[in-house]
């Protein structure tokens, strides 16, 4: 392999690298918001109904949320392209007896991609899935304060009111729970993936000798 285009694939996997691991701390911090996020509606479904006190900042919190999620798939559409190169590369290749070696690396590339493309998009879901129960249990939240300051409350759509926002109240601790677990899978993941870079570097290094 000439000198010009091994370090032309050196420069494309060192992109890479970069790329996946901003994404890999991007995904980290937009996993904290979404549980964030599920933790203060858990604490606002706690509230005493006589509490007036003005929540933390929701808006701001979807702010975030957009923000960050424009910021990952911009770096996960980069990380892409820089994948589709390397692919070009390794069909263009002018030494048959490394794209073996060159192939094993890529899909290592697109595997990672793949998996964090997969992770952004479920805890994006999760975050919309909490926001959109959040603005459920405050509509029923307001419905109750509704009918038991009118005059002439009907008591008995009052209870029902309070038996709903109690069932949501348990379905927000059930959520909570499960995205915990996401998180101590997602670190579960990222040590795994930092093996296999390790193993990985290693068989690249093996390589090179052999060349």
């Amino acid at each position: 392999m000439a000198a010009g285009t091994s370090n032309y694939w050196e420069d494309l996997r060192k992109q890479a690298r970069q790329l996946e691991n901003e994404l890999d701390l991007k995904l980290v911090s937009f996993s904290k918001l979404c549980t964030s996020y599920s933790h203060s509606s858990a604490r606002d479904g706690r509230r005493d109904s006589s509490d007036t006190t003005p929540l933390l900042n929701g808006s701001s919190q979807d702010r975030m949320f957009e923000t960050m999620a424009i910021e990952i798939e911009q770096l996960l559409a980069r990380l892409t392209g820089v994948n589709d190169k390397m692919a070009e590369y390794t069909n263009s290749a002018g030494v048959p007896s490394l794209n073996a070696a060159l192939m094993h690396t890529l899909q290592r590339h697109r595997d990672i991609l793949q998996d964090y493309t997969h992770e952004f998009h479920k805890t994006k879901a999760n975050f919309m899935a909490i926001r959109e129960r959040e603005n459920l249990m405050g509509s029923v939240r307001k419905d109750i304060e509704s009918y038991k300051s009118g005059s002439g409350v009907n008591n008995r759509r009052t209870e029902l009111f309070l038996k709903e926002h109690e069932h949501l109240r348990n379905s927000d601790r059930l959520i909570e729970e499960t995205i915990s677990i996401a998180m101590a899978t997602k670190e579960n993941m990222t040590s795994q993936r930092g093996m296999l870079k390790s193993i990985q570097s290693k068989m690249n290094t093996l390589a090179k000798y052999r060349c």
